[in-house]
């Protein structure tokens, strides 16, 4: 079985890191794989690193023939049973197969169907994501859940004095883009009903500016520390005593797998991809988006009933192993890959 993984993403990405953990794990589980994507340093290194040769193209513009005809060179040369593609332009770059591999695209969003025209099979990662693909006209048998999965490598806890943090202090951690759709603005405001927590915010992005002046409006700036991209947030997870994640648009969360890995409490907006995972008051809290005081009041919750905490900790971690493991969700892809090249990429209908 020989896999091409193309990936068209940013620097930094709940997806990107995926992708860079997949191809990691199944390189680890024996499978052939070849590597194209778009030029990033610290990436190439971390697969380089893990025994992965990645080839750069450009992945640009209309425009860009160089990429096409990159694209075109490495399938010719390689020979794939199956092309992966990560993200809409990957997908689009891609040519027709016409019966010489089975071309699938990988979602991780309700992204526009246009993207994704060339593609014999789509996967979702969460069930929502494939009943949008349902609803838009794709086939049925041709639209697939594979779920991601998260490292759960031992990390020492961060500590508190390298993030001038008391050490008997409450510590939330939460990690995104500094996007709107992250609502972290929403956190900002909640802490100053929380008034002895302090906030550990791992992401970047176009509105850290906006956030930081947030915080200084409303008298939290002291509590919170902005870290930036973190590409290893082990020692934060470890150092934390709960995560937080306010979304107010979020197909899949990571951070809700992240958690119930490292066993940490996780309080969530009730976003698609956070209620489909979690079961309210059993393995996280689910409250309403945009509402910064049920999201107070969750976070103190959490954080005034240890048993609580660790019950649902418990439970969550019991089910990230038996669904969410990296053992599981490779096994699943490997046996997605042998599947659809057994029934053939056939005709779309």
């Amino acid at each position: 079985m020989r896999v091409m993984q193309c990936m068209a993403g940013a620097k930094h990405g709940g997806a990107e890191a995926f992708f860079t953990r997949m191809v990691l794990a199944l390189h680890r589980a024996g499978l052939d794989q070849r590597v194209v994507l778009r030029p990033d340093t610290a990436r190439e290194k971390l697969l380089a690193d893990g025994g992965i040769a990645a080839s750069p193209l450009a992945f640009g513009g209309k425009l860009d023939f160089t990429t096409r005809f990159g694209l075109r060179r490495e399938l010719a040369h390689y020979k794939p049973d199956v092309v992966l593609s990560w993200m809409n332009r990957a997908a689009a770059f891609c040519p027709k197969s016409n019966g010489r591999f089975v071309h699938c695209g990988r979602l991780g969003g309700y992204y526009d169907l246009k993207y994704y025209r060339t593609c014999d099979h789509l996967i979702g990662n969460t069930e929502g994501i494939v009943n949008y693909l349902i609803e838009q006209g794709w086939p049925a048998k041709r639209a697939h859940y594979l779920p991601n999965f998260v490292s759960t490598a031992a990390a020492e806890p961060m500590p508190r004095r390298e993030l001038s943090t008391p050490d008997d202090a409450a510590v939330v951690l939460a990690l995104g883009r500094l996007h709107h759709n992250k609502a972290f603005d929403v956190l900002i405001q909640a802490l100053r009903r929380l008034p002895d927590v302090y906030l550990w915010l791992a992401g970047e992005g176009p509105l850290e500016a906006v956030l930081r002046r947030q915080a200084v409006h409303f008298g939290v700036a002291p509590r919170i520390r902005f870290l930036g991209w973190q590409d290893d947030p082990g020692a934060l997870y470890a150092g934390a005593d709960l995560v937080v994640c306010p979304s107010r648009i979020e197909p899949l969360g990571n951070v809700v797998l992240e958690a119930w890995a490292r066993r940490r409490p996780i309080v969530a907006t009730a976003a698609d991809g956070p209620r489909s995972l979690i079961r309210d008051g059993e393995n996280g809290l689910l409250v309403p988006i945009d509402d910064v005081e049920a999201l107070a009041v969750g976070i103190n919750r959490i954080l005034s009933n240890q048993e609580t905490a660790l019950t649902m900790s418990e439970t969550a971690h019991d089910e990230f192993l038996a669904d969410y493991s990296e053992a599981v969700v490779v096994r699943r892809y490997l046996e997605f890959f042998d599947n659809v090249v057994a029934q053939g990429q056939g005709t779309l209908a």
